[in-house]
C-alpha cells in the first residue's frame, strides 16, 4: 500500500505540473489519510462525487476539476464548506490535476480522445498564450461533415453541436477538450478544416462562419471523462492499488 505522499510526488513528476501557470493548484488539494489502497475518480469533485467516493471507502479522489480556482471566492462557506466537511470527516485526500491532465502526450485527456477518436495526433499548437494543448492530424482520405459528427457522438455517447461552416471536404482536423473554443482561431489559421472541443461561446459561431471552419462543441463533461480514468488506471497498475471510475451525469 503506497503511502500518500509517495503517490503524490509520482503523479506530480508523471505529469511534470511544474512546466504548467495553470488557473487552480495542481496536486494535492486536501489531505487525508497517509495511506492509500483505494482511488476513487471522476471528473469533477461534486458533492455527489464525493459521497460516492466515501460509500466505496476510497482513501483517495482523483479529479480533472477541483478548487481553489483563481478568483473564486475564498471563504469556507455554503457548499464549498459542505463539500470540504464530507473529505475531511471522512479522511479522503482531494487529488486534482486540471492543464497537466489534459496535456500528457499518453494518459491526458486529448490523447485519450485521440484514441476514441481513432485518430492520430500529429502535432499540438496553442492559442500563442499558454501551453500547447491543443492536438491535431491530417486524414488519409477525406471525410465529410457529417461523417465526422457521427464518428464524435459515436465515440462520446452524445451528440456535438456542428456549426457548419467550413469546407465539404473535411481532411485536416484539430481538437481539444473542455472550454477550449478560444483555440478556434489558432485552428483556422493553421488552416485546419475542423476542430473539436467541449464547449460553444457565443463568438464561436461568428469566428467558425468567417474563418470557413467547421465547430463541433462535444460537451466539456463528455470530452474530459477519460484522461483521469487513464490516470486513475496507471496508478491502480503502477501501485497494486485500486481504482474506480464514477461518471456522475453531467448534460453540458
Amino acid at each position: 500500500m503506497p503511502g500518500r505522499d509517495e503517490l503524490v510526488r509520482y503523479c506530480n513528476g508523471l505529469l511534470d505540473t511544474g512546466s504548467f501557470r495553470d488557473y487552480c493548484p495542481n496536486g494535492l488539494q486536501v489531505e487525508g489519510r497517509r495511506n492509500v489502497a483505494r482511488i476513487v475518480s471522476g471528473v469533477t469533485a461534486s458533492q455527489a462525487l464525493i459521497e460516492a467516493a466515501v460509500e466505496q471507502q476510497a482513501d483517495l479522489l482523483l479529479v480533472h476539476h477541483g478548487y481553489f480556482w483563481k478568483g473564486e471566492d475564498a471563504c469556507i462557506t455554503g457548499i464549498k464548506r459542505q463539500r470540504l466537511k464530507s473529505l475531511l470527516e471522512h479522511g479522503i485526500n482531494l487529488l486534482a490535476y486540471h492543464l497537466p491532465l489534459d496535456a500528457h502526450p499518453k494518459l491526458g485527456n486529448n490523447a485519450c480522445l485521440a484514441r476514441r477518436f481513432g485518430l492520430e495526433v500529429q502535432g499540438w499548437f496553442g492559442d500563442g498564450q499558454g501551453p500547447e494543448l491543443a492536438c491535431e492530424t491530417t486524414l488519409d482520405q477525406p471525410v465529410t461533415a457529417a461523417q465526422l459528427g457521427a464518428q464524435i457522438g459515436l465515440a462520446l455517447g452524445r451528440e456535438a453541436q456542428h456549426i457548419d461552416a467550413g469546407p465539404v471536404q473535411v481532411r485536416r482536423i484539430g481538437w481539444c477538450s473542455g472550454a477550449a473554443q478560444g483555440y478556434l482561431e489558432a485552428a483556422a489559421r493553421r488552416g485546419l478544416d475542423a476542430f473539436i472541443s467541449g464547449e460553444i461561446s457565443e463568438p464561436t459561431v461568428h469566428i467558425a462562419r468567417e474563418y470557413g471552419i467547421h465547430y463541433f462543441a462535444a460537451g466539456h463533461h463528455a470530452s474530459e471523462r477519460y484522461g483521469v480514468q487513464a490516470l486513475g488506471e496507471h496508478l491502480a497498475d503502477y501501485f497494486g492499488i485500486e481504482h474506480f471510475f464514477i461518471d456522475i451525469d453531467n448534460p453540458v
